[in-house]
């Protein structure tokens, strides 16, 4: 799947990528395709992480989720040593991120952060297995991945191949 088949087929997108890259863009033509847009940045439930992206998936209609638990996946680790979001509950929400005709939209470029970048490199290709992913560099032209020669200009984002396993 390349990012116009998910703009069109998928119900479910998360946004998910390093800190300091700007999804303002993408979240903008990803409204004006009718996805209902929810950020869910900030503090995590303490009991249960997954709480609000259950209820957030429960809900009729095309959404997008602009990141949080792949982020804590990432990040719990750098900054505080663990992540607050086990592997199990990580692969729970990707396969019902799936089962929800959905994808993850994975956003590079831009960031200097090496560690973060790495890390949301393993992670993603860690749940590459139950749900599809998308890599979009934040820096390029935008491109659809089966063909080059086709902008999609409002994005302003270069697409890449799909990283399945």
């Amino acid at each position: 799947m390349i990012l116009h088949q998910a703009l069109t087929r998928c119900r479910t997108l998360v946004v998910e990528g390093p800190d300091g890259l700007d999804r303002r863009p993408l979240l903008a033509e990803l409204a004006r395709r009718h996805f209902m847009i929810r950020p869910l940045h900030g503090h995590l439930h303490h009991v249960d992480p997954t709480q609000p992206y259950r209820e957030l998936l429960s809900a009729p209609g095309r959404l997008a989720v602009d990141g949080g638990l792949v982020h804590e996946l990432v990040y719990g680790p750098l900054r505080r040593g663990r992540s607050r979001v086990t592997w199990i509950q990580a692969l729970d929400f990707a396969e019902a991120v799936a089962e929800r005709e959905g994808a993850l939209l994975h956003l590079t470029g831009g960031t200097d952060d090496t560690e973060a970048v790495r890390a949301y490199e393993r992670v993603l290709r860690t749940l590459a297995q139950h749900v599809p992913v998308i890599t979009l560099d934040a820096g390029e032209p935008a491109r659809a991945a089966h063909d080059p020669a086709r902008a999609i200009g409002q994005l302003g984002l270069y697409v890449r191949l799909l990283p399945l396993a």
